[in-house]
């Protein structure tokens, strides 16, 4: 028996591999699934399911494509309607893979079709539960994700996982592995651990939602304590992992044309494309397209594409590394972005040397920001971090406008005086300018490496609370 899984840090993800006498099952597969195919044909194994936790709503799953190209039946547990082939699993039912079963445990509250599946190997041993969204390590999965599509309240759905849990995972045995569908930095979930592989008798001890005496009141009050809204691409994400989805085969031949400059401006013109530039935020900085968008692949790419641009039908034109624009190809359509019409050959270079005009972000280092704010007794200093980060330690005088609420809060920024804006480390406050910019705001001036280089420069902040 091979259990493997398939982490992608990106997105927090858990994908898995099973395997036993070469029959094989993917469970929640990314976009992308050629990985998972040579995987098996490198055992010489035949990929037989593709079990489903529930319809994602953070990224488009694999399990379309992978179903076409393997011929693997797509499993999903109860209460799933699809648009597309697939068995709709009853509770505890099994599924023969080799000489191991695996077995479905409806576990409604995440969404209703939520479903955990769990393994028992050749000795008949329940050897490990695959948890998607229902159980992360430290912490269970939001429940306000499905409350429309459900018509019930966050705490409707908090009252069926805490049964859910209590009837289906904890009296697992407490060996059992549990291998969650997401980790620490998915907006999924808001006290997920680091650790991405674990067990039911180590969360029981130390997950806040699995106390054993904890009253379905106290259940309910805690989960929902504290929930930021979710990233408004989540719906769409959902509604294409129901009803299917283009290839991404597809996707790459599309988003690989490259444009000269000139085309590539008739394009966007035409279009109404949004123009994304990829590269680090310190080239960017230096010189990009007036009117363009940095998210830079090396950050939290894919989340904050869906945070920021939102809708997935949005045309996108890339400027990036030329020998990268398959993996931002390739990380848009995994939070369901395909409609990349191409990218700009030759990069930023071309569109300078073609004569066409460019824009900048002024920037400044943190020992210059202390040495303005000696001389200048008010300043506007709009830190975009989260409110939990700014609330843990911030300059005395700076305003906190979080990045997801840039698009609106444009009153915030003042179009007569500067704006001196600042994350942690950089990434998104540029994000923001270049947001800001889009927009008419081009009185920017950007800190950079953030708050990590204020906390060591001559600045008044408010202390810390805890570390984060």
């Amino acid at each position: 028996m091979i259990v493997e899984q398939i982490y992608t840090g990106c997105l927090s993800h858990g994908a898995y591999y099973i395997e036993s006498e070469g029959e094989v099952a993917i469970i929640d597969p990314l976009r992308e699934v050629q990985p998972y195919i040579d995987m098996a044909n490198k055992n010489a194994s035949k990929i037989k399911y593709v079990f489903e936790t529930h319809f994602h709503a953070d990224f488009v799953s694999g399990h379309v494509t992978l179903g076409k190209k393997t011929g693997a039946d797509i499993v999903y547990g109860p209460n799933a309607e699809t648009e597309f082939d697939c068995i709709i699993a009853k509770d505890n039912q099994e599924f023969i893979l080799g000489n191991i079963k695996i077995r479905v445990l409806h576990t409604p509250g995440h969404t209703m079709e939520s479903t955990s599946y769990l393994l028992i190997d050749e000795n008949q041993e329940e050897h490990a539960v695959f948890t998607g969204d229902t159980l992360f390590l430290g912490d269970v999965g939001r429940p306000d994700l499905a409350q429309k599509s459900a018509s019930m309240t966050q705490e409707d759905l908090s009252e069926i996982l805490f049964d859910s849990l209590r009837s289906k995972i904890m009296p697992l045995p407490d060996s059992t592995k549990v291998y969650p569908g997401h980790g620490a930095g998915s907006a999924c979930g808001k006290r997920m651990s680091s650790e991405t592989v674990g067990t039911i008798g180590s969360e029981k001890a130390n997950n806040y939602a699995l106390r054993a005496n904890m009253t379905k009141q106290e259940f309910v009050a805690e989960v929902t304590d504290g929930l930021l809204p979710p990233p408004a691409y989540f719906p769409l994400n959902v509604l294409l992992n129901k009803k299917g989805y283009k290839d991404i085969d597809d996707v790459l031949k599309q988003g690989q044309l490259g444009y000269t400059p000139l085309d590539f401006e008739k394009i966007s013109n035409d279009s109404d494309a949004l123009i994304l530039d990829t590269r680090h935020q310190d080239e960017f900085a230096k010189s990009h397209i007036p009117g363009s968008i940095f998210i830079g692949i090396d950050g939290g790419f894919a989340p904050w594409v869906g945070a920021m641009i939102k809708d997935v039908k949005q045309p996108i034109l890339i400027v990036s590394e030329e020998d990268r624009i398959v993996e931002v190809i390739t990380r848009l359509a995994r939070v369901g972005f395909d409609n990349v019409l191409g990218y700009l050959a030759g990069g930023i270079n071309a569109w300078e040397n073609y004569g066409n005009e460019v824009d900048n972000v002024e920037n400044i280092s943190a020992s210059e920001l202390s040495e303005i704010m000696s001389r200048k007794k008010s300043l506007k200093i709009i830190d975009v971090r989260k409110q939990s980060e700014h609330d843990n330690g911030h300059i005395i005088s700076a305003i906190n406008v979080p990045l997801t609420e840039i698009n609106t809060t444009l009153s915030s920024f003042s179009k007569q005086e500067d704006n001196y804006i600042h994350c942690a480390g950089g990434y998104r406050s540029m994000i923001a300018s270049s947001i800001l910019k889009s927009r008419g705001v081009h009185n920017i001036i950007d800190i950079q490496e953030g708050f990590g280089a204020i906390k060591n420069a001559n600045i008044p902040t408010t202390d810390s609370i805890c570390d984060l």
